[in-house]
């Protein structure tokens, strides 16, 4: 990136993160409908300013706490964490990209997707919303990240807690008894809370 370039993209991120205080200001809290929070981490990206990247998501993480955040946001999360050296939350991250979209980690690394046919809720398909990701495997800035990542989704955890996924939601897509439906939501929810 040339000066200007990173001048400007560094414009960027300040210009969300005022607009953001001024309606923390102004509410109390921040009524980012428009979804501005989740804009800066490509921007750190791209300026490869990994520490500044990680200086958001802690403020991040502090200010919505209960922000599940989208596939792409939390795979910047996953590529911001390893680049700053913290691998156990970048796999935590990872985990979550697949569980928000689990066709994500293999559109990055350009392998064909194929329908699960889990999604209870929507005739819409999450492999519709891979066309959107800005990243792939063969950047070179993400070779390092790229190469853990690949070992990573190949590790004997991440295929069997994956599968469980998938086999909880196919189960969730047909199931109509309350009470198994509840003990399945559990089971996912505690496949999601990675420690």
């Amino acid at each position: 990136m040339t000066e200007k370039q990173i001048e400007k993209v560094n414009k960027k991120i300040t210009d969300i993160k005022s607009v953001l205080a001024a309606e923390k200001r102004k509410f109390g809290c921040y009524d980012d409908s428009r979804g501005l929070r989740y804009i800066p981490p490509t921007y750190y990206i791209q300026l490869e300013d990994y520490t500044g990247g990680k200086k958001y998501f802690d403020w991040f993480e502090k200010n919505f706490p209960d922000d599940g955040g989208f596939p792409e946001f939390l795979f910047e999360f996953a590529i911001i964490l390893f680049k700053t050296g913290h691998l156990k939350e970048a796999t935590k991250k990872a985990f979550q990209t697949f569980y928000t979209n689990p066709y994500w980690l293999d559109k990055y690394f350009g392998r064909p997707l194929t329908e699960l046919d889990i999604w209870h809720f929507s005739n819409i398909t999450k492999i519709e919303y891979t066309s959107q990701i800005k990243y792939d495997s063969k950047q070179p800035s993400l070779a390092y990240f790229t190469a853990w990542l690949d070992v990573f989704i190949s590790s004997k955890d991440f295929t069997e807690r994956n599968q469980q996924f998938i086999d909880i939601h196919k189960k969730l897509k047909t199931e109509t008894n309350i009470k198994i439906r509840e003990h399945l939501v559990r089971q996912a929810a505690q496949l999601e809370d990675i420690d």
